[in-house]
């Protein structure tokens, strides 16, 4: 017997609020450490010795270790970079998938985007934050900044400079954008036909089971990827492979849209595609420039390689389509830019300009092929492509930074340029692809599974012929 939304949040929101409950009445912690010794575990570079040491040692090395230093440019940049990030999920993503939909589902897609980006927003800060970045296991990290518990306006946050901090809060907000934005993506996987109740069930279960492993393992201090040496900069496998992946499952899962192949399903709107992709474009320089954590030339290397990798994936894209179909197309130069940019998202900070603008040529045509050719293979009604363009570009760009990252092709070398190998590095990057394939896809079946049994996936059929927007929520995009 299906359980009615409304009852399973009321039941989702009385859980939270105990747990609230006995957070804030439990015994008091102590007062906070003063900002020179309250550094946290953050992104991949942080040394481990910035961890705060124990008491009875911490004097000692204190008189030694320098201060730390919170630059007043990093923290408005990051936080700008949050902004910009936001902006790419509402208005962005919303707008580029809510044109690419048929009319009658325009609000149901934005709706969902809005909802999800800030359900998961809220259960970042509620637990997210601590599975992702506290402690330092392998796989996830642990529980000791539940609800956010000794965050405070004095914690600081490492960056990739070892004397040079953030404010604690300022990073928690940075990477619940990047936890909301991945769960959004794969809305347009099942788009026009999933349950609204369905939706924001499956992305609490994978948020918390596959979202937030991956980015500890690639991220977290500890993480076994990142330990391995896995080269990620802003979220190629964390979020683009991720997203990918639960989409296609979803879309076996749920099974075609009613009329699929007989029927027309044209975009309603290319030119809210345009605007929502043109966006995602400009908040992506948060997202990739912002993954820096300071406002230096590493900031300015993953700046510029966003602005040539989406261009070069343009011009492959609609060339592509010009030799292929005779025309180059408006959603083709779209979906381009974001296939380039999908790319570029794990090696923005190591590889060089031309670079950026190899793994752009290369993304371009390859999902180009992805979202044509290997859609027919594959037979699923990904509903936006989103395993075509972030699936597989997320999978070409993730392999091409072991390439690029090389010191003789103009890339950064990583950690120890004298030791770079791009055999090495290669195989080190599929090892990191090919484990987060699997997590994705093992997750997303068994959570497609549970929320088809606590409440059901699809809609009826009656409902999804008049349009979702309707049904699901009583209102409609465009009145006539």
């Amino acid at each position: 017997m299906k359980i009615s939304f409304i009852r399973m949040l009321g039941v989702f929101l009385l859980l939270i609020g105990l747990g609230f409950a006995s957070f804030t009445h439990a015994e008091e912690p102590a007062a906070a450490a003063p900002a020179a010794a309250a550094a946290t575990e953050a992104m991949p570079a942080a040394d481990a010795s910035a961890a705060p040491a124990p008491a009875a040692s911490a004097a000692p090395a204190a008189a030694d270790a320098p201060a730390p230093v919170v630059d007043k440019g990093d923290v408005a940049w990051m936080m700008v970079s949050t902004l910009l990030v936001i902006m790419m999920a509402i208005p962005g993503l919303a707008l580029f998938y809510g044109g690419l939909v048929r009319s009658k589902n325009m609000l149901s897609v934005l709706m969902q985007v809005m909802m999800v980006f800030s359900l998961i927003s809220v259960l970042w800060a509620v637990y997210g934050y601590t599975v992702a970045f506290g402690g330092e296991g392998p796989v996830i990290g642990n529980f000791s900044k539940l609800f956010l518990q000794g965050v405070n306006a004095a914690s600081l946050a490492d960056t990739f400079t070892p004397t040079v901090k953030l404010p604690e809060f300022v990073f928690i907000a940075f990477q619940a954008t990047f936890a909301g934005i991945t769960c959004a993506l794969i809305v347009g996987s099942f788009a026009e036909r999933m349950r609204f109740s369905a939706v924001l069930l499956f992305s609490v279960l994978w948020f918390t089971f596959a979202y937030l492993p991956v980015a500890h393992m690639v991220w977290g201090a500890g993480g076994y990827l990142l330990s391995k040496g896995a080269l990620d900069f802003a979220g190629g496998t964390v979020v683009h492979i991720n997203a990918g992946v639960a989409g296609l499952v979803g879309a076996y899962m749920l099974g075609k849209r009613l009329g699929y192949g007989r029927e027309a399903m044209t975009p309603h709107s290319l030119t809210l595609t345009m605007v929502g992709a043109s966006l995602l474009w400009v908040g992506w320089f948060g997202f990739n420039a912002g993954s820096n954590l300071e406002a230096t030339s590493g900031a300015a290397l993953a700046f510029v390689n966003t602005l040539l990798a989406p261009a070069a994936a343009v011009l492959a894209w609609c060339l592509g389509e010009a030799l292929f179909k005779g025309k180059a197309s408006m959603l083709g130069a779209a979906s381009g830019a974001v296939a380039g940019l999908v790319g570029i998202t794990p090696a923005c900070g190591t590889v060089g300009p031309m670079g950026a603008i190899a793994i752009g040529l290369v993304c371009g045509f390859v999902c180009l092929w992805a979202v044509s050719g290997l859609k027919r293979l594959l037979g699923a009604d990904d509903s936006l492509d989103v395993f075509g363009v972030h699936g597989v570009g997320g999978i070409v760009g993730a392999i091409l930074t072991g390439v690029f990252t090389a010191p003789g092709l103009g890339g950064t070398g990583g950690a120890k340029p004298d030791e770079f190998l791009i055999a090495t590095q290669v195989g080190i990057q599929i090892e990191g692809v090919v484990i987060t394939i699997v997590v994705s896809a093992v997750v997303s079946v068994i959570a497609y599974k549970l929320v088809d049994m606590i409440v059901g996936l699809r809609v009826p059929e009656e409902e999804e012929r008049e349009g979702l927007d309707i049904t699901s929520h009583g209102e409609t995009a465009y009145h006539q």
